[in-house]
């Protein structure tokens, strides 16, 4: 675990060293998650690629910014972009789990020479349903102003998380670790984050990022995704040129809900390898 400051936030971060191949692996994780979530994925692809993975400013160790800053995509797309400068990584990957993939879309848009691909897990969108988004909207924000300190000492609570969004349970200790990160996320950083993504404008900008990016884009998806179900993920895969070549862009993951690197971490380490090495054969 290391720091950097970030536009005048520190940002908490885990690199691998360089691996057999000249590439990184960029990993950026999801809303009120953190990047522990990677660790299983990096610990198969660390010997090929050197991996880096880093919490949102907000979100698992890192800082929240000054009280008047944003929490949207672009700006969470500048701290990453500031931070592979500051760790001089030049060739680069970027795999964004949910919210992280919108993130991972406009960083690339940002720098089309240094990413050479996105690789988005559970990760979709460009669909607006206002009702829909409107419930989903005031749900998170009650959760989160609601939730107390003492939730993470709450008997059986790891157990609950370790089933929630799953096709099967993970291991407790990941469920101990939601809830962790649960109750350690910025009220303001989760708030604004969630209402920043999910405006009417923002949801269709996505498919607009999509549609410009020169680099590859490719999606993983659970078959049993509820958050992020394949039909979402299909129609933001639709607006990129190799989905419109005819190209499979959209790999759809058996038994899998939405939290693809714990529930199969080495069938997602598997398509990343092969999506990475047909796009940067060494």
């Amino acid at each position: 675990m290391a720091v950097a400051e970030i536009r005048g936030v520190p940002h908490i971060y885990d690199l691998t060293p360089p691996g057999r191949l000249p590439l990184t692996l960029v990993f950026i994780h999801g809303w009120m998650l953190s990047r522990h979530y990677w660790q299983p994925l990096q610990a198969l692809l660390a010997p090929d690629y050197q991996c880096l993975s880093y919490d949102l400013r907000g979100f698992g160790d890192s800082r929240p910014a000054a009280a008047s800053s944003s929490y949207s995509l672009e700006t969470y797309a500048d701290d990453l972009v500031q931070l592979l400068e500051t760790l001089r990584i030049q060739d680069c990957w970027l795999i964004g789990h949910s919210l992280g993939g919108s993130v991972a879309l406009w960083t690339a848009d940002r720098l089309p020479r240094q990413v050479q691909g996105v690789i988005g897990v559970n990760a979709g969108g460009g669909i607006y349903l206002k009702e829909e988004f409107r419930r989903f909207r005031r749900a998170g924000v009650q959760m989160v102003r609601l939730r107390p300190a003492w939730l993470r000492q709450m008997p059986g609570l790891d157990r609950v998380m370790a089933r929630a969004n799953v096709v099967r349970p993970l291991a407790r200790s990941w469920g101990q670790q939601r809830v962790e990160d649960f109750v350690k996320a910025c009220p303001k950083a989760a708030i604004r984050t969630l209402l920043a993504a999910t405006t009417e404008e923002e949801v269709y900008r996505l498919p607009q990022v999509v549609a410009r990016l020169p680099q590859p884009v490719y999606f993983l998806a659970g078959d049993q995704d509820t958050i992020m179900p394949t039909p979402y993920v299909r129609h933001l895969a639709s607006f990129h040129s190799l989905f419109n070549q005819g190209q499979n862009t959209v790999v759809e993951l058996p038994n899998c809900g939405h939290l693809a690197m714990l529930e199969h971490p080495k069938l997602v380490a598997e398509q990343i390898r092969r999506v990475v090495s047909q796009h940067c054969p060494v």
